[in-house]
């Protein structure tokens, strides 16, 4: 393997990481500002903030999912 083919090993290794990251961190983090800003409209005391959490979780895993079988090449 040469020197050239490592680095794009490499570079796409990291690209992989970020973009899981960048899905679990950004679903999560959208999930709470949106239930937060929910709870201070409807008055309900944090279980809409919770709610979005969960929602953001679950769509951060489908989410890291299909990345995940994109870049390992089961496309079906």
């Amino acid at each position: 393997m040469s020197d050239n083919q490592k680095l794009q090993s490499v570079i796409r290794k990291m690209a992989l990481v970020s973009t899981i990251t960048s899905y679990f961190v950004g679903c999560i983090l959208i999930g709470i500002l949106g239930g937060r800003w929910l709870d201070g409209h409807f008055e309900t005391g944090g279980l809409l903030m919770a709610a979005g959490f969960l929602i953001g979780l679950a769509a951060a895993v489908y989410g890291i999912y299909q990345v995940l079988k994109r870049s390992l090449g089961d496309d079906t």
